[in-house]
């Protein structure tokens, strides 16, 4: 071999490593950026400064809690995880109330499933709501929100909020309560002056809007995408049709007791409450409670003679935390409850048609239950209780 040869063939191979080198260099120096910019956007959602301004008075991570979730059983809607926490700050805020005193949360209890203990909740200056709080830790809650009224759960229904259900979204029920003169007394058009002097909300509406800009459309909006992601889909009776796939056959995971109440249950509650607690089956009916009712429910707003004592059908998940029952809280328990139905069932002229006798419908149909028949029952409705959903971190208290 030539001696020009040999040098030209050691200068290929030093070009060679060189180009090894280099590469290996690019390829270590675009790992590591990868790897940092992973650690700043998993770590890094706010900056130091606007964390530092957030938790002098929040509890909240260095990142957005994810507000988004699945369903087993219909489809979910898309939830701002943005939106919603500032959402869940706002739920608590007090300062949503004329005199600083009560917050959305105070007729809506996390570990009540979002109800409230008491026959009427009390408003920011002592004064008794005209009814009970209705829970929001339902499934179908959220659903006319959506889609322009339509349920996603399946079925298209209109499910309106309250019992008269007269608020059409949470965005309006919101506006309802802030401006209620008993709930919370707020009047929406100073409610943005009042929240902007409190330095977190500007680092909260600029990341869930893209500016800083407080209105009460925002306000309302992110306390519907908040309450909007409360999904309860953690019970033993959500286990067991996971399993069964239907509700209407024994759970595998139930006792005899549960099962012989869920029986009970498909056969005489069901045609109004729903079968699966996603699904609603009747939006608004009466009940029988009296002859003759001082609050007129639907009627009261449409002043229809055939909807005077009619009332929003709730849904039953959690049913067992929200106690006192009806839209007046009349009933303690859901013993008294179930007593009701067995033997206490009055004829109104509204009497909605299930609950009359099919063979003399002039009388209304009692479910004259054993005492055996009644303890099952209670204890189905047991089963419809998500503890984990009454403690996720995500919607509680974010206030020191």
């Amino acid at each position: 071999m030539s001696l020009s040869l040999k040098l030209k063939i050691k200068k290929t191979f030093a070009a060679m490593k060189i180009y090894q080198l280099s590469f290996a260099f690019a390829a270590a120096l675009l790992l590591s950026s990868c790897i940092q910019d992973k650690v700043d956007v998993d770590v890094q959602y706010y900056t130091a400064e606007e964390y530092n301004v957030l938790k002098a008075a929040l509890n909240l991570p260095d990142n957005v809690d994810e507000y988004n979730f699945s369903l087993s059983r219909g489809a979910a809607p898309a939830i701002s995880n943005t939106k919603a926490t500032l959402g869940r700050v706002l739920f608590y805020d007090t300062q949503l109330s004329r005199n600083n005193t009560v917050s959305c949360a105070s007729c809506h209890k996390q570990e009540l499933a979002f109800s409230d203990d008491k026959a009427k909740s009390i408003g920011f200056d002592g004064g008794s709501t005209k009814r009970n709080s209705l829970a929001l830790g339902a499934v179908a809650n959220f659903s006319t929100s959506y889609d322009g009224g339509n349920s996603f759960v399946g079925n298209g229904t209109n499910i309106g909020f309250l019992w008269d259900e007269r608020a059409q979204s949470i965005h309006e029920l919101s506006t309802i309560a802030i401006t209620d003169p008993v709930e919370m007394g707020t009047n929406m058009g100073e409610l943005p002056g009042k929240l902007s002097r409190q330095p977190h909300y500007e680092i909260l509406f600029r990341k869930a809007y893209g500016d800083s800009q407080i209105s009460a459309e925002r306000i309302t909006e992110a306390l519907q995408e908040f309450v909007n992601s409360f999904v309860s889909v953690n019970s033993k009776f959500d286990k067991g049709i996971e399993r069964q796939f239907t509700p209407t056959v024994n759970f595998t995971n139930f006792t005899p007791v549960e099962n012989l109440g869920k029986a009970l249950f498909m056969t005489n509650c069901a045609s109004c409450h729903g079968q699966d607690m996603t699904n609603p089956a009747m939006r608004v009916a009466n009940n029988g409670l009296e002859l003759n009712y001082a609050d007129k429910g639907v009627g009261g707003v449409s002043n229809r003679n055939d909807e005077m004592g009619l009332f929003k059908v709730p849904f039953l998940r959690n049913v067992a935390l929200t106690a006192p029952y009806m839209h007046d809280g009349r009933f303690a328990t859901l013993e008294a409850v179930v007593e009701h139905y067995s033997s206490g069932i009055q004829m109104h002229p509204n009497l909605h048609p299930l609950l009359k006798q099919p063979l003399n419908p002039d009388q209304p149909k009692r479910l004259n239950l054993s005492q055996q028949e009644k303890a099952a029952l209670v204890a189905f409705l047991h089963t419809l209780t998500d503890e984990q959903f009454t403690k996720e971190t995500r919607f509680s208290d974010p206030f020191k």
